[in-house]
């Protein structure tokens, strides 16, 4: 025992405890930092609550322990350090406990010698630290020789990490013709390692690919520009290839890369210009005001704004007044669009000019009248037999669901517009009615119910009618047709589900035994309104009544105070659900209500029993499973 430890040792009739000491095996391992341990007085408390007749006079000890360290990734099962008691004089009456974080699982303790082991490899970037306690027993009395004492084990850092960049896909664009120094991105790496350890965290930058163009910062990571005359027109894009490397870049490090795509931006030095000088387009007479003609399109040496431009066409009241042009804001196109009906025995071609311009000359570059071009369009009409057109373009009708067969749901009507005047007939589209629930008569058009509706089955119904002449052409023409199937109160509403209430022996009077709820296939949910009700001869019921919550709920309360077993082992109540539709339809459904005895928290041990025997078992198999219970009661 050291100098230090036998100014604090205690004067006792019986043996002195020992002191537990935590020795560090490493010598190679630099002094840690200083942990100060826990000094407890549990050893004194426990000898005077056993009622000790020996006093024993220790002074307060200020444990100090330093750390202990194990380096990372070392898969080598080794002593890291050792606990010693000085009370252990080698006879094997000590034995020693490790307790706390990965003791048993990542560390583990010789009993005997009280030397600390490592059973895995660790990872500091996982866990960097360990708590652990350890204590000696004497192992005749299992009493602790020591009060527990705390340390920690700390994973010292390798380099086992390679710096890794954030943020990444880097992205940047510059104006071309930039000045060199131009800041263009910066990029930033982290590395996984401890910084405070040698220089595995430190990093540095530079450049792979990408020079002469660009340069980076070796310690911020900015890529500059190093090239003064970038043009976009010659090169749009850069690949800038960046490397970090830990270690500061010395040999041994790890190291990573990133990519930085660097887009040179444009400025206005390209007017527009039409690879055609004349366009030519045909259109049917029929074509619909709106229909697409065609699309020109003027090419732009520039990009984004720079390249924007208008299209118009020159005026010319014979021509351009039948069409329009307007700009594709995405593709730069010229859509030429129909204005106004046409007709081919009217007029058959039109020609006209049409010009693109920039929206945003720039005169730095270019001559004013560069950024402009003209075309010519020339546009045929065709002749064409039209096919039948209905008279509305959509047909929606509404029915409801209690309709009889042969009800007339609604008329659609179709004309031929040639001169010719076809007749036409009507059919529906066998796949777009699957249940076929309606007719249509093929010389009107007039569409009746087939089979009869239901709206709980199918609300609405979406059909195709075609029209078509009955001449050689033959041509044909559909539309679309909505039939909605309004709701009829034809659902009577019953209970939500198979109740099975139960009152306690006990249960006073107006307390609440079950909540009901109930469901209507009618309608949505929401538009429901049930009302609650006894059947009429049984509303003056002496034990029980029904409390409608206008909630869509209703309870089953108890109106008298007396329910036992003894009396009455079950009742009947017959419930009455009313729906709020017209007619308002009712369904009556009886409850079982059983008499149970009840625990103390309300619940009914024998409500399944009872269920099962409501629900149909025989009364002999009811009987068996009641023998069951007792016999299994008496037995416990």
């Amino acid at each position: 025992m050291g100098a230090g430890e036998e100014m604090h040792a205690r004067t006792v009739k019986m043996s002195t405890p020992g002191v537990l000491a935590v020795v560090t095996v490493f010598s190679m391992i630099p002094g840690g930092l200083l942990s100060d341990i826990r000094d407890t007085q549990g050893l004194e408390a426990q000898q005077l609550a056993r009622g000790s007749t020996v006093l024993h006079h220790r002074q307060k000890r200020g444990w100090i322990w330093k750390q202990l360290f194990v380096q990372e990734e070392d898969p080598t099962s080794q002593i890291i350090g050792q606990v010693k008691s000085d009370s252990d004089r080698g006879s094997f009456t000590i034995k020693y406990v490790l307790s706390g974080e990965g003791a048993g699982d990542v560390f583990k303790i010789d009993e005997n010698s009280g030397e600390i082991w490592t059973l895995k490899k660790l990872d500091r970037e996982k866990k960097a630290f360990y708590v652990l306690q350890a204590q000696a027993i004497n192992t005749r009395t299992e009493e602790p020789v020591e009060p527990q004492s705390e340390f920690i084990i700390k994973v010292q850092d390798i380099n086992d990490n390679a710096p890794q960049f954030l943020n990444e896909p880097y992205v940047s664009s510059i104006p071309e013709m930039s000045p060199v120094g131009t800041t263009v991105a910066q990029v930033t790496a982290t590395d996984a390692d401890d910084p405070m350890f040698g220089n595995n965290a430190k990093l540095i930058y530079s450049i792979l690919q990408g020079e002469p163009y660009f340069s980076v910062q070796p310690k911020t990571g900015i890529v500059v520009t190093s090239w003064a005359d970038m043009n976009r027109e010659a090169r749009e894009e850069y690949l800038v290839v960046v490397q970090v490397k830990d270690m500061l870049g010395l040999s041994g490090g790890y190291s990573s890369t990133t990519t930085v795509t660097v887009t040179l931006t444009d400025v206005n030095d390209n007017g527009p210009t039409f690879q055609q000088h004349v366009y030519t387009f045909a259109l049917p007479e029929n074509a619909a005001i709106g229909t697409t003609v065609g699309r020109i399109m003027a090419e732009d040496g520039d990009i984004g704004t720079n390249a924007k431009m208008t299209y118009r066409l020159e005026d010319d009241l014979n021509e351009s007044s039948t069409f329009i042009i307007e700009t594709d804001p995405v593709t730069q196109e010229g859509v030429i669009l129909l204005a106004m009906p046409l007709d081919y025995e009217s007029k058959r071609r039109y020609t006209m000019v049409a010009e693109a311009a920039n929206n945003h000359p720039d005169t730095r570059f270019l001559p004013l009248d560069e950024f402009s071009d003209r075309t010519t369009l020339k546009i045929f009409v065709e002749d064409v037999d039209e096919p039948p057109v209905f008279l509305s373009a959509l047909y929606e009708w509404k029915i409801p669901e209690n309709a009889a067969v042969g009800t007339v749901v609604g008329t659609v009507s179709a004309r031929d517009t040639d001169t010719v005047n076809n007749p036409i007939r009507y059919s529906i589209d066998k796949k777009t009615d699957a249940t076929n629930a309606f007719k249509i008569d093929p010389n009107n058009g007039t569409i009746a119910i087939a089979k009869a509706l239901d709206r709980e089955t199918a609300d609405w119904h979406n059909m195709s009618v075609e029209a078509k002449e009955t001449m050689q052409t033959r041509l044909s023409s559909s539309v679309a047709v909505f039939i909605t199937v309004l709701d009829v109160n034809d659902n009577v509403p019953r209970l939500a589900r198979d109740y099975q209430p139960y009152i306690c022996e006990g249960t006073q009077a107006g307390e609440l035994i079950h909540l009901l709820s109930a469901v209507d296939p009618d309608k949505a949910v929401e538009e429901h309104h049930f009302y609650y009700s006894m059947v009429p001869q049984e509303r003056i019921n002496p034990n029980f009544t029904i409390r409608d919550n206008q909630d869509n709920t209703a309870g089953i309360v108890a109106r008298r105070s007396t329910f036992t077993r003894k009396d009455q082992t079950r009742y009947l109540l017959p419930v009455v659900v009313t729906d709020s539709g017209t007619p308002a339809l009712s369904s009556t459904t009886t409850l079982t209500i059983g008499v149970c005895s009840c625990l103390p928290a309300g619940h009914c041990p024998t409500a399944g029993v009872e269920a099962l025997a409501l629900s149909g078992v025989s009364m002999q198999t009811l009987v068996g499973i009641l023998v069951c219970l007792v016999t299994l009661t008496d037995v416990n």
